[in-house]
């Protein structure tokens, strides 16, 4: 089926990309990814390293956190047949990209906290 207009994106290709980012953010959005994107931030890094750095975490959920941000094309995972196997996890351009959207929103919260805080007990009152 042609484009409706030249240039315009079929029906079924923005239902396609809103699906998609809609699970991108589902991953991106749980509890541990976000410690963990922080934590292979620039770096490549090795299971253990990330284990001990993401506090609280894990194997299991560790594992689990990697593999779902793999699959979605935010980390690079490397295997090195050596004995024992050596894995290494480094972000990939879209996690990179992703890296410092987050540390937008950081920045972000930083500069309005104040005004957050403020709202929420504005809030709480009515």
């Amino acid at each position: 089926m042609d484009e409706p207009f030249p240039g315009t994106p079929m029906a079924t290709h923005v239902a396609q990309v809103h699906l998609v980012a809609r699970e991108v953010f589902g991953v991106v959005g749980s509890k541990w990814a976000v410690p963990v994107i922080e934590a292979i931030g620039t770096d490549t890094r090795r299971f253990g390293e990330l284990h001990r750095q993401v506090t609280g975490i894990s194997h299991r959920l560790l594992t689990a956190t990697l593999r779902q941000l793999e699959r979605n094309g935010v980390v690079d995972r490397r295997l090195h047949p050596t004995v024992p196997p050596r894995t290494e996890y480094r972000l990939t351009p879209a996690g990179r990209e992703l890296h410092n959207t987050i540390n937008g929103f950081c920045r972000w919260s930083r500069h309005h906290l104040d005004e957050v805080l403020a709202a929420r007990r504005r809030f709480e009152q009515a």
